[in-house]
């Protein structure tokens, strides 16, 4: 897909020493260089964080979160604004729990797809708190939970955090 859009990564947590390859993979992805202003994550002893604004073009926020996608002990999230031809994006990753997408709206709320609400209400049935438990995985409940600490640790950065939805 063709077209222009902007994102952010956010590297929530990261021991010292992956910080070069993290931006490594990250520029490659970008396919520029790339140099990030890391800063101690107090969430975690001896981890570091940092955020970066990127511009590119579409599919650039996949890229990036595939190139990190895996790497023990990190943990991070990509967004990608939609464009009048294309989706937003948003990716979690954390070690335990891997990668969640979903896509974004034009105002960064997640949108979860009608066959993923329909799916949710068959294995739910008439259970009003498996419907409930189906819809939190559909909204990436768990990944906000465990990168919420870490979010928290980083208030008073410049850029603005996107907030859970629900």
């Amino acid at each position: 897909m063709n077209g222009t859009t902007a994102g952010v990564l956010y590297v929530h947590s990261a021991p010292r020493a992956l910080c070069p390859h993290v931006e490594w993979a990250a520029g490659r992805a970008m396919n520029r260089a790339v140099n990030f202003s890391w800063l101690d994550q107090p969430a975690q002893d001896g981890a570091r964080r940092t955020e970066f604004t990127w511009t590119g073009s579409v599919g650039t926020g996949a890229a990036i979160a595939s190139a990190l996608r895996g790497w023990e002990h990190l943990r991070y999230e990509v967004t990608e604004e939609p464009t009048s031809a294309s989706d937003g994006g948003r990716w979690m990753h954390t070690p335990d729990l891997g990668v969640f997408y979903a896509q974004t709206d034009v105002t960064g709320n997640m949108v979860v797809p009608e066959d993923r609400v329909r799916y949710a209400m068959e294995v739910a049935g008439s259970n009003a708190l498996e419907l409930h438990r189906e819809l939190r995985l559909a909204l990436g409940q768990a990944w906000d939970d465990e990168l919420e600490p870490f979010r928290h640790a980083a208030e008073g950065n410049p850029v603005v955090w996107l907030h859970r939805v629900g």
